[in-house]
């Protein structure tokens, strides 16, 4: 390519003037809305849950299985809710008020499975199923480990 001549700017600012321009058009802060936000989406989420654990509770289950019970409802619904497209509309408002709760964990094991269905079960969904929780569960499990040791010697 040959060598262009390049006309000098005809616009002057001074630091000044830029950064009187840089501040009136930077987006304000939007930190109480957003923990506001957050706050309750993932109090509902963990309302709904309680609501659920009560269900069961009062069907006759133990307070220990109940939990347990509401625990995987909560996984399902998470799951279920991502499928259908409403978990992502729920985190676009709540933010890290949808993703805290159990079933932000489910979102993330369903998501990237979604997104690779197209490529087949076993390449697409099976191999990017695990693909954040996978590293969420070894060290998980790792950490669990690590902590049982440390018990049984102290104990």
């Amino acid at each position: 390519m040959a060598k262009q001549r390049l006309r000098q700017p005809t616009v002057s600012v001074t630091p000044e003037q830029y950064k009187s321009l840089a501040q009136q058009y930077t987006p304000k802060p939007t930190i109480i809305k957003n923990v506001v936000r957050a706050f309750v989406v993932g109090g509902l989420i963990c309302a709904i849950g309680q609501v659920i654990t009560n269900l069961f509770a009062a069907v006759g289950l133990a307070r220990v299985e109940a939990s347990a019970a509401a625990t995987a409802m909560m996984i399902f619904l998470g799951a279920l809710l991502t499928g259908l497209g409403v978990y992502d509309e729920i985190g676009k408002f709540g933010g890290a008020g949808s993703i805290v709760p159990v079933t932000g964990f489910a979102n993330s094991i369903v998501a990237p499975a979604m997104e690779f269905k197209r490529e087949g079960y076993i390449l697409g969904v099976g191999s990017k199923l695990f693909t954040i929780a996978g590293p969420v569960l070894v060290y998980g499990i790792a950490t669990s480990i690590v902590i049982g040791i440390v018990y049984s010697f102290l104990h």
